[in-house]
């Protein structure tokens, strides 16, 4: 699989495990705390296909790799939401098992992206 292509599943994948996030995050509880976590999750979730989409738009190699640290930041941040939600039990284990898992592949995906593209200095 060539750069492109591997490019274009990306971004599909980042943008439907945005649209798995928001309906897993209607699934929480509609109480305060419950809007709290329903929030950052949504938008850790969101924002990791946002920031890789605008990365491949980067005009330069810097920026391209800038907003691919974010969204290794925000799949972090979302696995982290992902795990406070488990531990509270909102939501069934097995239902977040499968969030949780991709989360974890974006992750390591952008945390290899990102070590692979840092501007070496000399």
């Amino acid at each position: 699989m060539d750069n492109k292509e591997f490019s274009k599943i990306l971004e599909q994948r980042t943008r439907k495990f945005a649209v798995d996030v928001i309906k897993l995050s209607s699934e929480l509880p509609i109480t305060p705390e419950g809007k709290v976590v329903r929030s950052q999750l949504t938008k850790s979730g969101t924002s990791i296909g946002a920031n890789y989409r605008e990365a491949k738009r980067a005009r330069s190699k810097a920026a391209f790799a800038n907003k691919v640290r974010i969204s290794e930041g925000e799949a972090n941040e979302t696995l982290f939401w992902l795990e406070v939600i488990e531990e509270i039990k909102w939501i069934q284990k097995e239902h977040l098992e499968k969030a949780k898992s991709e989360a974890s592949e974006l992750l390591a995906i952008f945390t290899s992206i990102s070590y692979n593209t840092k501007i070496r200095k000399t």
